[in-house]
């Protein structure tokens, strides 16, 4: 994974089974990627399917990345290890394939957190995501833009909603607030305005 680049991050359940089952189940994992994976990337949209999820995401530098971690280790030195004990050396960030190691592994704390919590919730046991999360490196902004339809469309695709609208578990309602983010603003700049945004959403799920 590349600084500075957009990815569409996905991945699912194990064989047929279901990664969320319950309201918190999706809310306790969007939590986990507040904490793993958030600092380090900013989030253009996302969804929760109850077997999979899609991010658009774009990677920060390894500057901003360091100077995060920085604050972290000054702020809470024995916190700081706990959470990242293989990077104490922070300089490897800066090296293309420590940058790499360092992402996929908090995409990793993540997914390990969360099934952690899900096992015992469930009385289950093993693995719950499938073993290599999916990464696709996004260049165009068509591209970008039909991305975020698809994303957020999902729940329509799967007749589980008639509109994006309808579905709790994506972040498609944050869009349609009055006051947005500089990632949100972004988007909606892609389709010129929130109008134009909402409209592009109603066609594709027509």
């Amino acid at each position: 994974m590349l600084p500075n680049t957009y990815y569409h991050i996905f991945n699912r359940a194990n064989g047929f089974e279901r990664l969320f089952v319950s309201q918190e189940n999706y809310a306790y994992f969007l939590r986990r990627y507040n904490r793993f994976v958030e600092p380090f990337v900013d989030t253009y949209c996302f969804c929760l399917m109850p077997n999979h999820f899609h991010f658009l995401i774009r990677t920060k530098d390894a500057d901003t990345i360091i100077g995060l971690l920085e604050i972290w280790r000054k702020e809470d030195p024995e916190g700081f290890l706990q959470r990242l004990p293989k990077f104490q050396t922070l300089e490897i960030l800066k090296t293309p394939e420590g940058l790499e190691r360092f992402l996929s592994k908090q995409w990793s704390n993540l997914f390990s957190s969360y099934t952690l919590a899900f096992n015992k919730q469930q009385g289950r046991r093993g693995s719950l995501f499938m073993k290599n999360f999916k990464r696709k490196e996004i260049t165009d902004e068509t591209y970008l833009k039909n991305l975020v339809l698809y994303i957020h469309n999902n729940p329509v695709e799967a007749h589980l909603v008639n509109a994006p609208a309808d579905w709790a578990f994506s972040s498609f309602q944050q869009f349609i607030q009055p006051s947005l983010g500089p990632t949100h603003q972004e988007v909606l700049d892609w389709f010129n305005d929130r109008e134009n945004f909402v409209a592009c959403h109603w066609l594709k799920s027509a």
